[in-house]
C-alpha cells in the first residue's frame, strides 16, 4: 500500500533541483518505508544512508557520505542523483554541514538532489531555521489515517478508534496485552528516550514521563496545568510543565489545544484541551479491552472524541488549518477549525442525544461559516474518517 503523501514526494523529486526535501514526523509512521517505495518507482541513481546508530558523531561521517555521492554521480554520469539521509538529526551540527555541502554543489552545478528524513520534529525544525532558510521544503508524514489502516490491515472503524494508526502494531491487536506492551515499549519509550531525553535538555525526565501518562489518559478533556500539576504531585514550575508538553507535541505524542477566542492573547491564557496524536496512546493508559471499552459508554465517548481529535490534528499538519476547542460556562464546542478568515465548528456525539447548547452559543458569538455534528444525527464516523477536513471550508 502507498500512502497519500507518496505522490507528493514523487512529483517533487521529478522537478529540477531547487530545494532540499525534508520528510519528518513521529516514529513508526513509515517514513523510511515510504522513501523506499519512492526509490523503486523513480529512475534515478541514489545513495541511501542512515545516521540512526551513530548519534554524537562529528561532521566527518556526513561529509564523507556527501563526497561518496559526488563520486557515484560522476561515475554514473547521470543527469540527476539522489542523496537520502535518514535520521539526520542524530549528527552534530548537521544543518550547518548540509548547508555548506548543498551550497557547494549548487555553485559547482552538481545535479545532486537531497532528501533528509528525521523523527525528531523539534530538532529538525531547529536545524532548518538556524542554517537552511530558503533552501528546503518540508513534507510532514502524519500518523496513519483510518482509510490507510483499513486498506492495509482491514481495520474496522471501532478498531481504529481503539487502536489508532500505528502500522507496526496492527498485527498485534488480537492479543491486546501484547499490543499494549509493544506500543508502550517500542514506540512511546523509544520516542521519549531517543527523540527527547537523549537529544534535548530535560531536567526532570520522570516528570516528563508522568506528564505523558496522565495527559494521554485525559485526552479529549480540558485540564489546566495547575490541575495536571496536582495530579503529578509535583511542585515544579508551570513553565517547565508547559515546556514539556511542547516537547511531547513536537515528538508526535501529546499536545494541548488552545481555546478559540478570536484573540491570540486569550487563546494563550486558556486551559489546554489535551489531545494525543494517535489514539493508541490513550488506549494504552487503560487496561480495557475493545469490548470493555465499548461497553463503558462514558469512556467510549471520550475515546471517540479523542479519535476525531487525532484525525483533525494530523490533517492540520499537512493542510495548514488551525485547530482549537471552545467552552464558556460549561457549554462547549469540541473542535474549532480556522483557515484564513473562515472558522468551522464541530461537535462529536457518540450517544443517543445529539443536542448541544454550546454550538448555538458559539454560532451567536463567532458566526462560523459551517457548524457540523460528527456521529449521532450528523456525519457518520465511518464517512468522516475518510474526509479531508479542508473540504469543510469549501462548503
Amino acid at each position: 500500500m502507498k500512502r497519500i503523501v507518496y505522490q507528493t514526494i514523487i512529483s517533487r523529486l521529478k522537478e529540477p533541483r531547487k530545494f532540499i526535501q525534508v520528510l519528518f514526523g513521529p516514529r513508526q509512521v513509515g517514513k523510511t518505508t515510504l522513501m523506499t517505495q519512492v526509490l523503486e518507482e523513480i529512475e534515478t541513481s541514489y545513495l541511501f544512508v542512515t545516521a540512526d546508530d551513530i548519534a554524537g558523531m562529528d561532521d566527518v561521517w556526513l561529509r564523507t557520505v556527501w563526497n561518496r555521492a559526488r563520486v557515484e554521480q560522476s561515475e554514473k554520469k547521470d543527469q540527476d542523483f539522489l542523496l537520502i539521509i535518514d535520521e539526520v538529526q542524530k549528527i552534530q551540527n548537521w544543518s550547518e554541514i548540509v548547508k555548506k555541502e548543498w551550497d557547494a554543489d549548487t555553485q559547482n552545478r552538481k545535479p545532486i538532489k537531497v532528501v533528509l528524513l528525521g523523527s525528531s520534529s523539534l530538532l529538525i525544525q531547529k536545524g532548518l531555521s538556524e542554517s537552511l532558510a530558503g533552501r528546503f521544503e518540508q513534507i510532514y508524514i502524519t500518523h496513519w489515517s483510518y482509510a490507510e489502516m483499513r486498506e492495509a490491515f482491514g481495520f474496522s472503524i471501532d478498531q481504529y478508534i481503539m487502536y489508532g494508526g500505528y502500522p507496526g502494531a496492527a498485527s498485534l491487536v488480537g492479543d491486546e496485552q501484547r499490543w499494549r506492551s509493544y506500543v508502550r515499549q517500542s514506540l512511546v519509550e523509544t520516542t521519549l528516550s531517543k527523540d527527547i531525553l537523549m537529544m534535548t535538555q530535560v531536567n526532570k525526565p520522570v516528570l516528563l514521563r508522568r506528564l505523558f501518562d496522565i495527559g494521554s489518559s485525559y485526552s479529549a478533556q480540558i485540564l489546566s496545568l495547575n490541575k495536571i500539576q496536582g495530579e503529578l504531585n509535583e511542585k515544579g514550575n508551570l513553565t517547565t510543565l508547559g515546556g514539556y508538553l511542547n516537547l511531547l507535541n513536537a515528538a508526535g505524542l501529546l499536545c494541548g489545544l488552545d481555546k478559540y477566542a478570536g484573540s491570540i492573547i486569550y487563546q494563550r491564557a486558556s486551559k489546554p484541551k489535551l489531545q494525543v496524536h494517535n489514539n493508541a496512546l490513550m488506549s494504552i493508559q487503560s487496561m480495557k479491552t475493545l469490548a470493555e471499552a465499548k461497553a463503558d459508554t462514558t469512556y467510549w465517548g471520550r475515546l471517540v472524541e479523542s479519535a476525531v481529535g487525532t484525525y483533525l490534528l494530523n490533517y492540520s499538519k499537512t493542510e495548514g488549518y488551525e485547530l482549537y476547542y471552545w467552552n464558556e460556562n460549561s457549554k462547549e464546542v469540541d473542535f474549532v477549525l480556522k483557515y484564513g478568515e473562515k472558522i468551522v465548528a464541530l461537535e462529536v456525539k457518540s450517544g443517543v442525544d445529539s443536542q448541544n447548547e454550546g454550538m448555538a452559543l458559539f454560532q451567536g458569538k463567532f458566526h462560523p461559516s459551517l457548524s457540523l455534528v460528527i456521529g449521532t444525527d450528523g456525519i457518520p464516523f465511518k464517512k468522516f474518517f475518510t474526509m479531508n477536513p479542508l473540504e469543510f471550508f469549501k462548503i
